[in-house]
């Protein structure tokens, strides 16, 4: 009897479930699968039917093949994510894909392109047949549809034009899928789909796919997302920025991929920018994982096996003079490749020719040896002083016969603007050169006097040259402080410059003022010289007076530098008193903006070292920072902090009033600032004073909770660091400062709320809610860094569960923050061992707050039961026989019971007050409308301070606590507000507000009685003390329009004259 023989469709049926049974257990035999599925793919090719009347034929077979293989891809659709087995068939549905594709174009050789074949068919076919699942409500099945599409869509082949448009469409439709897994599918097959999208076939204003895989890097909310976006972007120069911009994000792990796996595949790191690479060395060196680090560090390293070894080559891809970034990258280098830092050598050669790669090698390897104490290598790397020395005059003369050649033809008009851009970056190479020859100078050994003396003179008559550049006269300094025995000899030298550079110019001015006495007639009476110089100043022209003002200023650098490396006390430094009054004090009240800048400095730094010079000149400053411009308010308000850092005790620490109005002054700063920059700055300030405890007034820190949640800050970004920082280090550092955030944490929630309810669409502010649990976390006990000598205060959130339930028993509280409230208070830690009156003043407050106040919502009835529960479960020894009239016996809760009290007593007139319920019920309208009304007459508002642009606006506040005394600082108040007064040791205690009073009182303005009136003790004290304040330099005549402080009590000599005149008697 002969065989059966199979129909096509039962040889299909047989043998392609044991293919893909067969491929889902292992990868090995994946191969061997392919080959058989492709044969058993061909034959059933193979057989076709002819229909009518042969002029056609039907594909009977590939229908037949495609139906089973189908079925075989519909049985791994609904498998969850994570099953191997089903992973293992995805590879090999994209395996037989390409392979079916290569296949074809072998034999299809140089035929027509657009012939359909049978891979064609089944592609095309299988497409249509997954795009339906893009759309499946199983999360599964759209998980298992876009992973097969991205496993074989790099190998479609050629596919219709409809069907590529229906496959990118639903690929841009995935992209926003709600499922993370399955927008981690979609961003995979779009970048493999990018490489073939053509522009030109895209409708305007439609994005391509590289635009929304950019999109997808940089915004898209997971982790895990981002990466398989940053893993599958094709790295060009369009997307460099938003791969460079993963190198500051939130997950470490993208950080890290980006140095290990993008950045670690280019050819070459000339492919990127200077300021890219810049970019990358400093946001991977100075990131906070390690590994990150790491990784940065090996990336960099690679850059120089790139450039052969060769560190002159590596560092001139970096911007040696503008940047300080390659300092870091070459110290990287040194540490993670061992071998060039052993290979370094500096022989005669290589300083003859010093260019600035060369110059910066060789200042970096010296400070490398000197801190890792290296010695043999730093003796032999080190030059010889007097060498050095007759270096640095060398290129310091090349200097400025460059200078002076550029000047001339500059004045001639022969350099064009090719050549003057030239020219200037020679300059700023020889500059950078001879200043990195001076800080190698700071590191060499001055035993060698004769070397000391070369270099000590050398440095001396570079900076008594007013044509050294600015930027040099710092490191010449830095010279000088290693070459002078001590302080008062570096101060004896710079004022010898300062005089020898003023008096050079006025050298000049004598000569003629003789010539003119000398050119007298008989009869006439000549004029002492100091007045003929006078009246030559007034008749300076326009040049001499620019001359002047560019000799003070460079005179002015030179005591900023000096004064910046000088620890001792002004006292101490008798030479300075000469520079104070003959320069700095006149520039102080200079009309360009240039000089007064640098004179504020200057006297600014005076004060870190002179006392009473900083209790003088303390209005001085607080003058300028209400009506000076922004750049100059920013250096003020600087040296403010500064002074009250350094002088703690005579500002912030004195007894009355002076301390207070200071803290008031800040405040208004920080709340009523137009510019971001000077806000941010007063931020950094008040964080640091509240940080190291010189301020510890519990309205600075609710002001700095509102300005850090405040929408009106969302665009200062330096000030939202800065607090980010610092709320977790100042409550963490201390449980003081917890405790004192506990005590203001429902007065700020309430104005926080408050604001919240009335922001505009247009702002944006975190919820109450996540408020809430900010305030929570900061005032954690178990947050708190543990410090030998400082007492553990684990009960800080059982006082504030106290509060709340006060506070949800007192206010009529709005219905979100009592279910706010209510949530909080399972998020609180309770110690083990707790107080036996806490728990029970607990436990009876919120017995009372179900029995008088319950909640009508369900979440926060059942969040206050909870609590409940599970107080009185876990402290039930405690509460054991707690009876409410043993405890009102107590002396110490007597506070407790009169507040009980009062809320009994306000539930009774609240039920007495109640009107009789309505007869009709068309009435309940009104009464409703009545109810609503005298809600609004019992509600109790908390006023949010004023601000400006970036301020907490006012508004109505829900009332969750008792409103503390509102502030009354006006809206843009810097004109109107009045001035601090510090006052001097003898009058510290006159004037002062009373204890807790928040808005500063003027101050009062007193007759002076004559010098009869006074006692002898206070004249005599007068006249050797010094005056109080310096009252406020009114603005050059060209900058009317800044605005001024109301109130001034004399003129610019007068003052001057007093400080001149304190500083004598000093």
């Amino acid at each position: 009897m002969p065989a059966k023989t199979l129909s096509i469709a039962d040889t299909i049926s047989n043998a392609l479930p044991r293919i893909f049974e067969q491929a889902q257990n292992t990868t090995a035999n994946h191969q061997k699968n392919r080959v058989a599925l492709h044969k058993l793919h061909k034959d059933a090719a193979a057989h076709v039917e002819s229909v009518q009347n042969g002029k056609s034929m039907k594909l009977v077979g590939e229908r037949a093949f495609e139906d089973a293989f189908i079925d075989m891809v519909n049985r791994v659709l609904q498998v969850k994510k994570g099953v191997p087995l089903a992973d293992r068939v995805v590879k090999f549905i994209g395996g037989y894909v390409r392979f079916m594709n290569e296949k074809a174009a072998e034999e299809k050789g140089d035929g027509d392109e657009d012939e359909d074949t049978t891979a064609s068919r089944f592609v095309a076919r299988l497409l249509k047949h997954l795009a339906k699942g893009f759309l499946a409500k199983d999360k599964n099945v759209r998980y298992r549809v876009l992973q097969i599409v991205a496993e074989m869509i790099s190998h479609l082949g050629e596919i219709d034009d409809d069907i590529y448009t229906l496959l990118r469409a639903s690929l841009l439709d995935r992209i926003n899928d709600k499922e993370s897994f399955v927008r981690i599918q979609a961003v995979i097959a779009l970048s493999k789909l990018s490489g073939t999208e053509d522009p030109e076939d895209l409708e305007e204003g439609e994005p391509d796919v590289v635009e929304v895989l950019i999109d997808i890097l940089q915004f898209d909310t997971a982790a895990e997302v981002r990466r398989a976006a940053l893993l599958n972007i094709p790295a060009t120069q369009r997307t460099f920025p938003a791969i460079l911009s993963r190198t500051r994000d939130t997950d470490d792990v993208i950080r890290k991929m980006v140095y290990s796996h993008v950045l670690h595949q280019l050819h070459h790191p000339k492919q990127l920018t200077i300021a890219q690479r810049e970019l990358i060395v400093r946001n991977g060196l100075g990131d906070r994982q390690a590994p990150v680090r790491a990784a940065a560090g090996k990336l960099i390293a690679t850059w120089v096996d790139v450039m052969g070894g060769e560190m002159i080559e590596f560092l001139k891809t970096f911007d040696l003079v503008g940047s300080e970034v390659a300092e870091d990258a070459l110290l990287s280098v040194f540490v993670t490749r061992p071998d060039i830092f052993d290979n370094a050598g500096f022989d005669e050669a290589f300083w003859n020719e010093l260019t600035p790669e060369k110059a910066f090698l060789v200042r970096i390897f010296v400070e490398h040896c000197i801190s890792t104490k290296d010695e043999s290598r730093l003796e032999s790397s080190l030059p010889v002083v007097t060498a050095l020395a007759f270096k640095i005059q060398s290129a310091y003369n090349d200097l400025l016969e460059q200078i002076q050649v550029y000047e001339e033809a500059k004045i001639q008009g022969e350099f064009t603007e090719e050549e003057q851009e030239a020219n200037e970056d020679a300059r700023a190479d020889q500059e950078f050169v001879i200043a990195e020859m001076l800080k190698l100078a700071v590191n060499l050994d001055y035993a060698d006097e004769i070397g000391r003396r070369k270099m000590f003179g050398l440095v001396r008559d570079m900076i008594s040259q007013d044509c050294l550049p600015e930027n040099l006269v710092a490191k010449c300094l830095d010279v000088l402080r290693v070459l002078s025995p001590n302080e008062r000899d570096l101060i004896r030298v710079v004022v010898e410059v300062v005089h020898e550079l003023r008096d050079h110019g006025d050298s000049e001015k004598e000569e003629e003022m003789i010539e003119a006495e000398e050119g007298t007639q008989a009869g006439d009476t000549p004029r002492p010289n100091r007045v003929v110089a006078r009246s030559a100043a007034r008749e300076m022209t326009h040049e001499e007076n620019a001359r002047a003002a560019l000799i003070d200023l460079r005179c002015l650098n030179l005591c900023i530098g000096m004064l910046e490396r000088v620890n001792g006390t002004f006292e101490d430094n008798s030479t300075l008193e000469g520079i104070l009054g003959e320069l700095i004090l006149p520039n102080v009240r200079a009309k360009e903006m240039a000089l007064r800048e640098k004179g504020l400095v200057s006297l600014g730094l005076c004060c870190l070292i002179a006392r009473r010079m900083a209790l003088n000149s303390f209005q001085l400053f607080i003058n300028q920072v209400q009506s000076a411009p922004e750049f100059l308010k920013i250096r003020v308000l600087k040296i403010v902090f500064d002074i009250l850092m350094v002088h703690e005790g005579e500002f912030l620490g004195r007894p009355g009033d002076a301390g207070e109005r200071i803290v008031e002054f800040l405040l208004h700063v920080l709340e009523n600032e137009e510019s971001d920059e000077v806000q941010a700055v007063a931020c950094v300030g008040i964080g640091k004073l509240m940080l190291s405890g010189m301020v510890s007034d519990e309205r600075v820190l609710k002001s700095l909770v509102l300005a850090y949640v405040s929408p009106y800050t969302k665009d200062n970004q330096e000030l939202r660091q800065c607090l980010s920082y610092f709320f977790p280090v100042y409550c963490y550092s201390s449980p003081v400062n917890q405790r004192r955030l506990q005590k203001i944490a429902l007065e700020t929630y309430s104005t926080l709320s408050g604001i919240y309810s009335d922001l505009d669409d247009e702002l944006k502010m975190i919820p109450p809610s996540q408020i809430a649990l900010l305030l929570a976390d900061w005032t954690d006990p178990r947050n708190a860094v543990e410090m030998s000598g400082q007492a553990v205060d684990d009960t800080i959130h059982v006082d504030l569960a106290i509060d709340i339930v006060k506070t949800l028993l007192k206010s009529k509280v709005d219905k979100d923050d009592k279910k706010i409230l209510s949530q909080t208070l399972g998020k609180l830690y309770f110690p083990d061992e707790v107080d036996e009156d806490k728990i029970r003043t607990l436990k009876l407050l919120v017995n009372t707050l179900q029995q008088r106040r319950p909640a009508k919502d369900a979440t926060t009835k059942n969040a206050i039961i909870k609590f409940d529960n599970a107080v009185t479960k876990r402290f039930a020894a405690q509460l054991e026989g707690f009876n409410e009239d043993d405890f009102r016996k107590l002396e110490d809760l007597k506070e407790l019971f009169e507040f009980l009290d009062e809320v009994m007593s306000s539930d009774e007139e609240d039920d007495n007050d109640m009107p009789p319920p309505p007869k009709k019920r068309n009435n309940r309208s009104q009464s409703a409308s009545t109810n609503v009304i005298s809600d609004d007459e019992d509600f109790e508002a908390t006023t949010p301070p004023a601000k400006g642009k970036a301020k907490i606006r006012k508004g109505k506040a829900k009332t969750v606590s008792p409103p503390a005394a509102p502030r009354t600082l006006p809206r843009r108040a810097a004109k109107s507000r009045p001035s601090v007064i510090v006052e001097s040791d003898s009058e510290s205690g006159s004037g002062a507000s009373e204890p807790g009073s928040v808005t500063p009182s003027p101050p009062v303005k007193r007759k002076a009685r004559s010098s009869k009136e006074q006692p002898v003790s206070k004249r005599k004290r007068d006249e050797t003390d010094v005056d109080n304040g310096i009252n406020a330099l009114p603005e050059p005549e060209d900058h009317d329009d800044t605005p001024q402080p109301e109130e001034s009590d004399g003129s610019d000599e007068g003052e001057v004259d007093d400080l001149l005149a304190s500083d004598d008697e000093d």
